[in-house]
Parts: C-alpha cells; sequence; structure tokens
C-alpha cells in the first residue's frame, strides 16, 4: 500500500520523517509542498477524514502564519474561508502530511505514524 507523504524537503521534521519511512520500507509518493500545494478539495477531503481539528493543518509556527496574524484572524472565519486559506500557500499547511488508505495526520509523530503504515 503507497501513501503520500506531503512535505518540505528543507524543513528538519521532514527529513526526520522521510527517513522514518525509509527504515520502515514504507511504499510512498512524496510531494513538495512549496511546489504543489494540497488543492482546497485535497485539504478539506484529508481534513474530513482525519478526524483532527482544522487547527492541525495550519503551520502555526512559520513565518506566513505569523505575519498573516492568523492566531486572531482563524477563530472568526469560517471552516470554508480555512480551506480556501490554506490551499493558497503549502507555507501554511502543517508538515508533513502523510495520507494513507487507513488514515490522515499531519506533523510527525512516529506512534501515529506506525498505526497509518
Amino acid at each position: 500500500m503507497e501513501c503520500l507523504f506531503v512535505e518540505y524537503p528543507k524543513c528538519s521534521t521532514c527529513k526526520k520523517a522521510r527517513q522514518w519511512l525509509e527504515e520502515h520500507q514504507a511504499a510512498f509518493k512524496d510531494r513538495n509542498i512549496k511546489e504543489q500545494n494540497p488543492t482546497r478539495d485535497e485539504l478539506k477531503e484529508w481534513h474530513e477524514k482525519s478526524g483532527l481539528d482544522i487547527k492541525r493543518f495550519f503551520n502555526t509556527s512559520g513565518v506566513l502564519y505569523k505575519e498573516m496574524k492568523l492566531k486572531d484572524r482563524l477563530p472568526e472565519m469560517s471552516l470554508e474561508e480555512k480551506y480556501d486559506l490554506l490551499s493558497t500557500d503549502g507555507m501554511l499547511v502543517k508538515r508533513p502530511v502523510l495520507v494513507t488508505e487507513k488514515g490522515i495526520t499531519t506533523g510527525f509523530k512516529p506512534q501515529e505514524w506506525e498505526k497509518l503504515i
């Protein structure tokens, strides 16, 4: 079963996650989030299937998130507006994103990833 690994190659957490996937001999297709940002439809589908709070899909420690003052703006936005915003720039999206048949998660937590691989 091949999974989708959405990453930013310069990100140290993404590098660790890639290494983890390789060590666990997981079949995966990688996608550079900066070059191929997730679409609105993908983000909506991933969010719904993941069961995670939409905030988990935002890169809250990112420069762009802080520049846009999203901490203050997000609570006032509708879910649809959040999908639209996330789809505008891959650097707003929490990474890495792991998409498998068993589920979807953001960030790299080996315990969560083991359940999905």
